[in-house]
């Protein structure tokens, strides 16, 4: 059986539901706080990108403060808890604010964007994922398992990159064969960096396929700490097929006023959030499969940064669907494919499996 991801989750008794509602309530208000801050400032436009990767921070940040601050009974609290992967979770409460900081002063002086704001974020995403580094290497492997933060075994990174790769390209494969879209020119774009085409898509594809994911990782770990971390290693209590759906169902409703924008599905305000609502509940399965058998809240992570970065790189390389919506990926037929998938998984006996008692 995989390792319990989440000290949270070895507690016997049911769903502790006021913690469970405090931490979806104010991480559904302050990211929605967000979004309305972009909407009124500034509309959907070039600034979404970076409130939204603001918004990714906000389910970790909100989970590890309650769980450091607020839940007296978490084994992360600040005062009971003296490992070191502390120094991680605390840095990462520190890294969400700085990042908080820089879309207040976008906000405020938005003259600044896109010089130098847009280029402080690489740097503090390097140097987040040295802190990380720095910080498993000096508390060794059982500490960070004990904290929530185990890395998992090296072969199943591999495979969770292949397996998502393979699913991006399955469906971008599909949208070429339907005709959804049309294939893109990369001529141009190649020349503009002063490179040939082979050169370009090989360049493009380490930077932004192998090198991007390991990069947002902590970007990604915003979302995933606390929805597979948290949220699901307590919601799992009532039944992890259940608990993982209802996950879903949450992150859906999260999503939602970033859909209603356009970000996912351009011109479909109503439909758009219900399909993606669909897509959270199916991927929520495959994430939290991830979850169970890796027992690794970063090889959650990684999926996710490849989802977003693979499709997306492929999309601009390769081929682009014309109405996201009525395609593969993460349109309605690629939501189909999803499903398909999700019911293979759902036959795993790990959903049958009760959660764990210790973190051995």
């Amino acid at each position: 059986m995989a390792h319990n991801p989440n000290p949270i989750e070895t507690k016997k008794s049911g769903v502790n539901w006021k913690q469970v509602g405090l931490f979806v309530g104010l991480t559904i208000a302050l990211s929605w706080l967000i979004d309305l801050v972009l909407v009124l400032k500034f509309g959907y436009g070039q600034y979404a990108v970076v409130f939204f990767q603001l918004q990714m921070l906000i389910p970790a940040f909100v989970a590890i403060l309650l769980q450091r601050t607020v839940f007296k009974d978490s084994p992360l609290h600040m005062r009971t808890y003296r490992g070191r992967p502390r120094w991680f979770l605390n840095f990462y409460l520190f890294f969400t604010l700085l990042v908080a900081a820089l879309v207040i002063l976008i906000t405020l002086r938005p003259d600044l964007y896109p010089v130098p704001l847009a280029g402080l974020l690489m740097p503090i995403l390097v140097i987040s994922l040295i802190v990380l580094l720095a910080t498993r290497i000096a508390s060794g492997k059982e500490a960070f398992q004990q904290a929530g933060l185990s890395g998992g075994k090296w072969t199943s990174w591999l495979l969770v990159w292949l397996a998502v790769m393979g699913f991006n390209c399955l469906n971008v494969a599909l949208n070429m064969v339907a005709g959804f879209g049309s294939k893109s020119d990369i001529g141009p774009m190649a020349a503009a960096a002063g490179m040939d085409i082979p050169t370009y898509l090989i360049v493009g594809f380490v930077n932004t396929v192998v090198v991007g994911p390991l990069l947002g990782l902590v970007i990604a770990f915003g979302e995933e700490y606390g929805w597979r971390g948290y949220l699901q290693g307590e919601l799992t209590k009532l039944g992890r097929i259940k608990g993982v759906l209802l996950v879903g169902v949450i992150w859906g409703i999260w999503h939602a006023p970033a859909v209603v924008m356009g970000h996912n599905y351009p011109g479909h305000p109503v439909l758009g959030p219900i399909a993606f609502l669909v897509f959270n509940l199916i991927l929520s399965i495959l994430l939290g499969y991830i979850m169970l058998k890796t027992g690794s809240v970063w090889q959650v992570a990684f999926a996710h940064a490849i989802i977003n970065q693979g499709y997306q790189w492929l999309t601009i390389m390769v081929y682009a669907p014309t109405d996201p919506l009525f395609a593969f990926g993460v349109g309605l037929y690629g939501i189909a494919i999803a499903f398909l998938i999700s019911l293979v998984v759902l036959r795993d006996r790990i959903w049958k499996q009760a959660n764990r008692s210790s973190t051995a």
